[in-house]
């Protein structure tokens, strides 16, 4: 028997949006939009493209996955990403949720700690025109003070709790999102807020704000991983 043919990938991205988006909850349209116009086919590996717009996460090289688009939604969602924010990814791997967020912020630095992943995410962003991404093979732990402070910092990798550092490069009024807990399905995707100077708080310190979903992400690991072709 014939295998049923695929329909484009422009109408299965709409149909994602509509119905796996949209339909289960999520309300930003510039967040819809953005998700809506990132081909995901070109920022998965090429024995998973029949699957690009399932909405589950797929996998990568050296045991890394490209993020359910559900979860990037609401992690963007959540972050309220202004045009003018300058955003923190940690954990790019291939560079889809970097680049859906580089539709809606002003500038987007994404840190990966394999050198493979860090390259070849760079090269894709830059062939596909998401120039305003800049991909730092790096700890993923430390983040990338050379360009703090950011206005949004979102996690691509679980840690039983976020790295002090991470915080540290987060402006005042500023948003984090992390998937929080241990291994499997015992993570939460947490949301951090920092308070705004003069806002009255006694301190500067994030403070988590809520729990937006369980999740289950690979691992945050320190320091960085030198491959070869």
């Amino acid at each position: 028997m014939k295998a049923r043919p695929q329909p484009p990938f422009d109408a299965r991205r709409a149909e994602m949006v509509k119905h796996d988006l949209a339909g289960r909850g999520v309300r930003d349209q510039r967040v819809l939009e953005a998700m809506g116009s990132v081909p995901r086919e070109a920022f998965v590996p090429t024995t998973q493209r029949r699957s690009a717009y399932a909405d589950r996460a797929l996998p990568l090289r050296f045991g890394q996955t490209v993020s359910q688009p559900y979860v990037v939604a609401v992690t963007l969602e959540a972050l309220r990403l202004a045009p003018t924010d300058r955003a923190l990814e940690i954990g790019a791997g291939s560079g889809y949720a970097a680049a859906v967020a580089s539709r809606l912020a002003a500038e987007v630095f994404a840190v990966e700690r394999i050198e493979t992943l860090a390259a070849d995410a760079r090269a894709r962003l830059g062939a596909l025109g998401y120039d305003n991404v800049t991909v730092v093979w790096a700890d993923g732990m430390r983040g990338h003070p050379a360009s703090a402070p950011y206005d949004a910092i979102f996690l691509s990798a679980g840690a039983r709790s976020v790295p002090a550092a991470l915080f540290g490069q987060l402006a005042g009024g500023g948003r984090l999102v992390a998937p929080v807990g241990g291994a499997g399905r015992d993570q939460q995707l947490a949301l951090y807020e920092k308070p705004a100077p003069g806002d009255g708080s006694p301190d500067s310190t994030a403070r988590r704000r809520e729990g937006l979903l369980p999740v289950a992400f690979v691992p945050l690991l320190p320091g960085v991983r030198a491959t070869g072709k």
